[in-house]
């Protein structure tokens, strides 16, 4: 196990990490933010497109976001888009801007953030134990096929179990801000 294996699982797990931020920066807070429409994507021109290819997203108040869709014939796509995403946002059109205004959470709806929140980071979680598995597993074959020594195993092992905990640490920490942003009124 060479040390680009390292490097490789490292950067793995660090892949994991940065999905689960994307995943969180989607979860609405209350709070106007551009990452919140960034997953939503458009049917423009017989395709689907990230909203951010159609039109410059902005937030000129705290609770409100606009859409300046760049087409004027694209503009009915991506109100539809903003309604059906699933995220409780009640899109207006004036003229070639699509206003988003951000309602107030109510309480059991923070709860319901706050749990996918949570399953965003389990699934985080899941992600580097299979990486941190897989390092392990490789390991394993490397001392059975000679490769390197038990003492060689033992001290990568251990790098590599570093790495985890640290990852899983970030997760945790990533997922407890975001909780407590979701919760703030």
């Amino acid at each position: 196990m060479a040390k680009a294996d390292l490097d490789d699982i490292s950067r793995r797990m660090a892949g994991a990490l940065e999905s689960l931020r994307k995943d969180l920066a989607g979860l609405r807070t209350g709070r106007a933010s551009i990452s919140l429409l960034e997953p939503i994507t458009v049917d423009v021109y017989g395709a689907q497109m990230p909203l951010n290819q159609v039109g410059t997203i902005g937030v000129p108040e705290p609770r409100m976001l606009t859409v300046t869709v760049w087409d004027r014939s694209a503009v009915k796509s991506v109100e539809k888009a903003i309604r059906d995403s699933g995220l409780g946002l009640n899109p207006q059109t004036e003229g070639q801007t699509v206003r988003v205004p951000l309602p107030e959470l109510s309480e059991e709806r923070r709860r319901e953030l706050t749990k996918v929140a949570g399953k965003y980071a389990e699934a985080a979680r899941v992600a580097v134990r299979n990486v941190r598995r897989d390092g392990m597993d490789a390991l394993k074959r490397a001392e059975k096929d000679h490769e390197i020594s038990e003492d060689e195993h033992k001290r990568l092992a251990d790098k590599i179990q570093g790495l985890t905990d640290g990852r899983i640490r970030e997760i945790d920490e990533a997922a407890a801000q975001k909780e407590k942003e979701i919760l703030q009124v």
